[in-house]
């Protein structure tokens, strides 16, 4: 189908239904004093939803979010959902950023309009951005998936064909984070010449250097690095292994809850955060609740937990980037990557460690990230 304008509205079916289930949760017994160790906060949740219930205004976020520019086209046979907006500076460069999981591409709502028109938030009208921000497939507002194999490096495929054969963009920056940061890579990877550099906010699980044998050659941040991730994996990687392996059953319980689902997501939130134990000391109940409602109201936390299967058993081996990169290191993130493993496999032209923010950060504390993206473009203008 050629591009449309298209219009998120959720029917009233959908919100009432979603009333009822949150007027008769079934909740289970507390654990006194667990707080946040052994999963989602009981406290913080019961308050999250009687937020939900009394107070979050659906209509008014939905509103907001179509303010933004949004538009489906079928690539391959699948009905990706994007927000396109233009940049208001002499020259835009075009840039695709693509988001991971628990989030959806409200997770770049905040910096859309510091790409856009950094001349509003005092920066310099010529590093203006066309800012284009897909929904993977099987999240949001691109349509669920029938097909297998659809992992980091075929999403990368279909984000090369939508750049290029139906926005007309013979060439154009990328970024992206956590899933995001997979699919960046492998279209850097496989599609080197359509690319003018990409920036990460991560690197994922180095799997690889995690399963060297002999670690006489690594050096101390390497082996800092698999000492703490491998602490990290068995200590919060839960939901990783049964996304990994099982995502199928976990959709049945979390597409029935919507408390059940909140819990699996702002779970990751508070963990992933540079909240300080508090997560609304960086998201208010609406941000969350909104990306929250993305996954209830599209019926697709099934599809985008297996995302995870996909990419343990069916992605393709990665190979050093030769695209110029820059990547921004946030010290609430988690499996912060070291730097000489990042050298070898990248052709890194910028590192920068920031001196705040998480694995979330577009949506914590988009303004840094946002110069750290203008900075890092300005060189490979032209």
């Amino acid at each position: 189908m050629p591009i449309e304008r298209f219009q998120i509205r959720v029917s009233e079916e959908v919100l009432e239904d979603l009333k009822y289930r949150l007027d008769h949760v079934r909740w289970p017994d507390p654990l006194e004093g667990s707080d946040w160790e052994r999963g989602t906060d009981q406290g913080y949740l019961r308050s999250l939803v009687t937020y939900w219930r009394e107070q979050f205004d659906w209509r008014a976020r939905e509103a907001e979010l179509n303010r933004l520019s949004h538009f489906r086209c079928n690539v391959d046979g699948i009905d990706v959902h994007f927000v396109h907006e233009r940049g208001k500076g002499p020259n835009p460069q075009p840039i695709i950023l693509t988001h991971g999981w628990p989030d959806s591409f409200v997770r770049y709502e905040k910096i859309i309009p510091m790409l856009t028109d950094p001349a509003r938030y005092g920066g310099n009208p010529e590093d203006s951005f066309d800012v284009i921000v897909p929904s993977v497939p099987g999240f949001g507002f691109s349509n669920g998936l029938k097909r297998a194999g659809v992992n980091n490096a075929y999403v990368a495929e279909l984000w090369a064909k939508l750049m290029t054969e139906h926005l007309g963009y013979p060439k154009f920056a990328a970024a992206g984070g956590d899933v995001g940061s997979g699919v960046t890579r492998y279209l850097a990877f496989n599609h080197p010449e359509l690319l003018t550099g990409i920036h990460l906010t991560d690197i994922g699980i180095i799997r690889n250097l995690l399963a060297v044998q002999d670690k006489s050659g690594l050096t101390e941040e390497e082996l800092l690095y698999i000492k703490n991730t491998s602490k990290w994996m068995a200590d919060e990687g839960g939901y990783m292994s049964i996304q990994s392996t099982k995502p199928q059953t976990l959709a049945y319980g979390l597409n029935d809850s919507p408390v059940g689902l909140a819990a699996w997501i702002i779970e990751k939130f508070h963990a992933w955060s540079d909240c300080k134990g508090d997560l609304r000391n960086s998201y208010s109940e609406d941000e969350l609740l909104t990306n929250i409602m993305i996954y209830w109201v599209t019926n697709t936390v099934g599809s985008t937990a297996n995302i995870y299967y996909e990419n343990t058993h069916s992605l393709p081996p990665l190979g050093r980037i030769e695209v110029p990169t820059g990547i921004a290191i946030f010290p609430g993130d988690v499996a912060l990557p070291p730097r000489e493993w990042a050298d070898r496999n990248l052709n890194i032209t910028r590192w920068t460690t920031m001196p705040r923010g998480g694995h979330f950060t577009a949506m914590e504390d988009p303004a840094p990230l946002a110069e750290d993206i203008r900075e890092f473009f300005r060189a490979l203008r032209g």
